[in-house]
């Protein structure tokens, strides 16, 4: 499909690229470009920061949203672990508010929003760690929480997206939490950046290839690291017995056919793994319901196929 309309006019009437300014200016810059596209914020039932303390004794904050209306009010709700986005070395639960409202109330879902600690103060797998221990302790608070274990999914947009899937790794490998299904959104899930979608989308829509290649260096302390699984869940050899995917890629994106390429594999490792491209859409859409309404269809196809998992 084309480019939506209106992101289209929003991509035509931004600055020219430029030189990247100080790593503090771009994450400012960023959050408050995000933040005008949002639109207003959707009512949810409740709004909790709990604080759960990792094993090297950093207070590590998760937001709780719970829906606006829950299939089973009553009984323990399904979640989600959740990682946002923003190159793994910006963005923020207050960026995060708006986007994690509404896919609560999409999805039916519990939503934990992980406060991880961000690139370059604290690189890889330093995110990685903090959002796997938020999972464990999900899962081991569950009663408290008045979450179901067993309905425990873990997702996130972007480099988000990254940390969800690594963390599903984590949890297969470690032995950890079980995991009923993963929702990644856009996700980053390779270092190498040599799909054709790399190729296509470049640059002119939002994500570039020269920003994304700014995150990895920003993110892993050596290129070398890119190689490990946990880094790049595209390279991990034996995908087999990772939790169910549900993976929605942006069709103007640099990332697109990383998305497409992890179900496809995850799928030959015998993995329920399902992809589906946003049409007319570019990356970050999780944040521009107030530009165009059709960045509403991530939410949608969100909460469809997560409720029909955990179902």
């Amino acid at each position: 499909m084309p480019l939506d309309t209106r992101m289209a006019a929003f991509l035509t009437d931004r600055p020219a690229a430029s030189a990247l300014p100080p790593l503090a200016e771009i994450r400012k810059a960023s959050d408050l470009e995000l933040a005008s596209l949002q639109g207003p914020p959707e009512a949810v039932t409740d709004i909790t920061t709990l604080v759960t303390t990792t094993a090297d004794g950093y207070p590590l904050r998760v937001r709780i949203y719970r829906p606006a209306t829950l299939d089973e009010p009553s009984a323990p709700a399904p979640a989600i672990v959740f990682a946002h986005g923003g190159g793994w070395f910006q963005c923020s639960l207050a960026l995060y508010d708006n986007p994690c409202r509404a896919l609560a109330n999409a999805t039916r879902c519990v939503v934990l929003s992980v406060d991880y600690r961000l690139a370059p103060e604290h690189p890889f797998p330093q995110p990685l760690e903090d959002v796997y221990h938020a999972l464990v302790w999900a899962a081991g608070h569950a009663d408290t929480l008045g979450i179901d274990p067993h309905r425990l999914a873990v997702g996130g947009d972007s480099a988000g997206g990254n940390l969800a899937a690594a963390a599903a790794l984590l949890a297969r490998d470690r032995g950890g939490p079980a995991i009923a299904h993963q929702l990644l959104l856009y996700p980053a899930l390779d270092h190498a950046m040599n799909t054709d979608s790399y190729t296509r989308h470049a640059s002119g829509y939002y994500l570039t290839r020269d920003i994304m290649q700014f995150c990895w260096s920003v993110y892993l302390e050596s290129a070398a690291d890119g190689a490990s699984p946990y880094a790049s869940p595209l390279q991990t050899p034996d995908l087999a017995g990772l939790p169910a995917a549900s993976i929605l890629v942006c069709e103007y994106d640099p990332l697109r056919d990383e998305g497409i390429d992890y179900a496809r594999r995850l799928r030959e490792a015998g993995v329920e793994a399902r992809a589906e491209q946003l049409d007319g859409m570019i990356h970050a859409c999780i944040h521009m319901s107030g530009l165009t309404p059709a960045a509403r269809r991530l939410f949608e196809r969100a909460g469809s196929l997560v409720v029909q998992a955990l179902a």
